[in-house]
């Protein structure tokens, strides 16, 4: 560190300097300017001619720093300081840490630095206004690496003003090399101390202290999906996003279809953004005040501030994957002026974790719970027994999931972060939130859980980097779960992560996916969670064979429509007061609607884009339907519902007609405003060929006509006549989806869900088999599509070769058998050639 590779002769003039203005340096001078400074540089010269704002400033050298080392003779000390440092041991780690601290601290700069900096800073002031405020970042020359982040290693100090406090800023900057976490983070990615030097950049602030800002990244944070942009947004200054001192808003943007002019934000999620950084008059830079109550309740960012910050995201991505001649997923942080309402990026980098991960294995957690298992994957191995059907596991608390793993292990609650040391190995941690400093333990930690932060706040960064669960924004983990409790963390179950009470048997699985056979019959995915999609995604398929909007309509929306439709004439006052809550933010609620379906079906369609989604039309009863929101004024009671106001019926009906114009508007925006002309809109329950066109009439009342813009139409094949009438459909629709679980009920005439006769539910009776391969052959005879939904070919092998004997075109699975089921499908096409 203070002796300089080369002699200060030999260097160039760039390399000599003690300052240099950001657009003076690019990416490859990490080595002088340090990571985050060349990123700056880098982006002001060659991209904002492509409109992205970047905040303009100076940077002081890797050459500055040695040279302050070196003419104080500091190298010396510092390794003698350090030749017995332990990082395993907190306390030795933090007594090092705070020695090599104060030796920086107390060790003047010399003239030629502090003038040169303090020169720079009255440029700025002249560009700008006097005093102006600035933010004084450290920038390390190992850092912003594509496999080390150093993420929040060093200090920041914002609302930095005057020529003093920017050279006390950039002071106790230098000394921030020797954080704990900085030391103990280099220890851990084999860095020498030794050999790294930290530069220093004053940025010109951006007053998002008066608006909003936020964190995005060009990948998804938690599955690795490329083609998606997160966007996460609270209101004031970065630093509360960054370490997880609030929950920001969400967003999700789809880059392939934006690229091509389109609006597809496939989700939004509100935080509850209870704090907000500004700036302080006082002796100190900033503060934290509450936002009020009608703040909290609204997006931070508009529509169209979305699809500028993802449009510069695909641009930053597009950039430093043609710097570095691979895919580069970027890690960017935003900011908007609350004076001028103009965006800016202030940093970026490149994505960690995501981006090092190989795509060639599958790795799959699920928790064994009798009969019933949660998770995604393929698994048939494992070494815990099950739990009775009759033990629920018992929640105890629930936030955001980071990771798609399951751990375990006593919980340690650790709220100061000077009991560091009281952390054990192999414990979970449960804590407000964390920062750098907690870095030291949490590589310990078998999970982590917080109170607070989002998934892109300290926690979620440093745990993912890690490979360990955490479940972030829980709200109240610190006061529901007890010293020494022992849990389970399980973050294999969707978006939402749970803490279960004790130590569940779960099972892991890899498998690797290079060999996997390609099969002449697609293999298509049943996919009801929006919120799985992505992950569901990695899995080899075909596409989508069943999207169910039951499962948005019922988790995401939990409102009848016809609810949100004739909301003024609602006559129970309680329900009306709990829709108004749930659509606080809709004038019109009936909007409510087709934005949460539209996005839970945008999801789904970007997921698995451009591969087919099939996306089926509602198909709950009356009994189902009544049990939303609502929903008993507009349901009648039927004595069977399974064969009453179902499906196709309802939607050309006067008592539901203005509700399936919702669904059609839905599915619309996604694929005309969102691009995704993937999704395939499937009727489900339709008894006759005329009421298809019916329904097909409807749809292209709410602009869903078929045969425009490629638009589809498929049918549920399920009941008797949509076999025996199989070609007069196909007149009507463009594909077939058996559904086998109601035809076979329809064929056997049963109830399956009757404990008399559910003995005689068998998707594999001679009746139900003639039925599909009647199906089958009218379809194939009229050149129309047809695939099969339900449960009988996961379940049973010689069904999946039944179907594959009789040429169907798709199986579509539930997704833990996808694998299993293809494996058996290529077996059989492999006999039959």
């Amino acid at each position: 560190m203070a002796t300089v590779s080369k002699s200060t002769l030999s260097l160039s003039a760039q390399e000599r300097s003690l300052i240099l203005w950001f657009d003076e340096v690019g990416i490859a001078d990490i080595p002088v300017v340090g990571g985050k400074n060349a990123s700056l540089g880098e982006m002001i010269q060659q991209l904002t001619p492509k409109g992205i704002n970047v905040p303009t400033g100076f940077a002081t050298t890797a050459y500055a720093y040695r040279y302050f080392i070196q003419s104080a003779g500091l190298e010396a000390k510092l390794r003698k300081l350090f030749a017995d440092l332990d990082v395993e041991d907190v306390k030795n780690l933090r007594e090092r840490g705070k020695k090599a601290r104060s030796l920086l601290i107390h060790t003047p700069f010399p003239v030629e630095l502090r003038e040169a900096i303090a020169t720079a800073y009255q440029s700025l002031c002249e560009r700008y206004h006097a005093e102006t405020d600035v933010a004084v970042r450290s920038s390390a020359t190992a850092e912003d690496l594509p496999d080390a982040s150093f993420a929040g290693q060093q200090e920041t100090y914002l609302n930095v003003v005057g020529a003093e406090g920017v050279l006390a800023a950039c002071h106790k900057c230098f000394a921030s090399i020797f954080t704990d976490r900085a030391i103990s983070y280099r220890h851990a990615k084999g860095f020498d101390h030794f050999s790294i030097a930290l530069a220093v950049g004053v940025q010109k602030m951006v007053r998002s202290d008066l608006a909003t800002s936020g964190v995005m990244f060009s990948i998804d944070t938690e599955t690795g999906f490329k083609d998606a942009a997160l966007i996460t947004a609270a209101y004031g200054l970065g630093e509360n996003v960054v370490q997880g001192s609030v929950n920001p808003d969400e967003y999700y943007v789809f880059k392939p279809t934006l690229k091509a002019g389109f609006r597809p934000i496939i989700d939004k999620k509100l935080g509850s953004k209870e704090l907000k950084m500004i700036y302080d008059d006082g002796s100190k830079f900033t503060k934290n005040v509450s936002v009020s109550p009608s703040e909290r309740g609204k997006f931070a960012l508009s529509d169209e501030e979305i699809l500028q910050l993802a449009n510069w995201a695909c641009l930053i991505e597009d950039h430093y994957s043609q710097v570095h001649g691979i895919s580069t997923p970027m890690d960017i942080e935003w900011a908007k002026d609350g004076i001028t309402n103009q965006l800016f990026i202030v940093q970026a980098r490149p994505e960690t974790v995501q981006s090092q991960k190989t795509g060639n294995v599958l790795r799959s957690y699920r928790l064994l719970l009798g009969n019933r298992e949660w998770g995604i994957g393929n698994g048939e191995k494992s070494t815990h027994s099950p739990l009775p059907d009759s033990q629920s596991p018992l929640t105890l608390v629930t936030g955001r999931a980071i990771g798609e793993a399951i751990s375990q292990g006593k919980a340690r609650l650790i709220l100061d972060v000077q009991k560091l040391d009281q952390f054990q190995a192999g414990e979970v941690l449960v804590t407000e939130r964390t920062d750098p400093d907690w870095e030291p333990i949490m590589k310990r930690a078998s999970a982590i859980v917080t109170n607070s932060g989002g998934r892109t706040c300290h926690a979620a960064i440093i745990a993912r980097e890690l490979g360990v669960p955490a479940i972030v924004g829980c709200g109240n983990a610190t006061e529901i779960l007890k010293p020494g409790q022992e849990v389970t963390i399980s973050c294999a179950e969707g978006e939402e992560g749970k803490v279960y009470a004790g130590l569940l048997p779960f099972e892991v699985e890899e498998v690797p996916l290079e060999n996997l056979p390609r099969t002449r019959t697609q293999i298509l995915m049943n996919v009801g969670n929006p919120q799985e999609a992505l992950s569901l995604s990695a899995i080899p398929n075909d596409g989508v064979g069943l999207a169910r909007t039951e499962f948005i309509i019922a988790n995401q929306i939990q409102i009848h429509p016809m609810a949100l439709i004739h909301y003024d004439s609602l006559k129970d006052e309680f329900v009306k007061a709990k829709i108004a809550d749930i659509t606080s933010l809709y004038d019109e609620k009936p909007q409510y609607f087709v934005d949460k379906l539209a996005q839970g079906i945008g999801r789904i369609a970007a997921a698995f884009y451009p591969k087919p989604v099939i996306v089926r039309t509602s198909d709950f009863k009356s009994n189902e339907y009544a049990n939303l929101l609502g929903g008993r004024q507009f349901e009648p009671h039927e004595e069977n519902p399974m064969l009453g106001w179902r499906g196709a019926a309802r939607y050309y009906d006067e008592g539901y007609r203005e509700a399936f114009a919702l669904e059609c508007h839905a599915i619309k925006r996604v694929r005309e405003d969102m691009g995704l002309t993937n999704v395939i809109p499937m009727i489900p329950f339709c008894r006759t060929p005329d009421e298809g066109r019916l329904v097909l009439a409807e749809m292209a009342k709410n602009g869903l006509k078929q045969g425009v813009n490629d638009l589809q139409v498929y049918v549920m094949c399920e009941l008797p006549n949509n076999v025996i009438m199989a070609e007069e459909f196909a007149e009507v629709f463009d594909g077939f989806s058996i559904g086998s679980n109601d035809l076979t009920q329809l064929t056997l005439g049963l109830d399956r869900d009757s404990a008399l006769v559910a003995r005689l539910f068998d998707e594999r009776s001679q009746g139900v088999k003639r039925m599909v391969k009647m199906a089958i052959e009218a379809a194939k005879k009229c050149d129309r599509k047809i695939g099969i939904c339900g449960q009988a070919p996961s379940d049973y092998p010689e069904f999946a070769q039944f179907l594959v004997e009789q040429g169907i075109d798709s199986i579509s699975l539930n997704p833990d058998s996808v694998l299993k089921t293809m494996l058996e499908v290529a077996k059989v096409e492999s006999s039959n050639s």
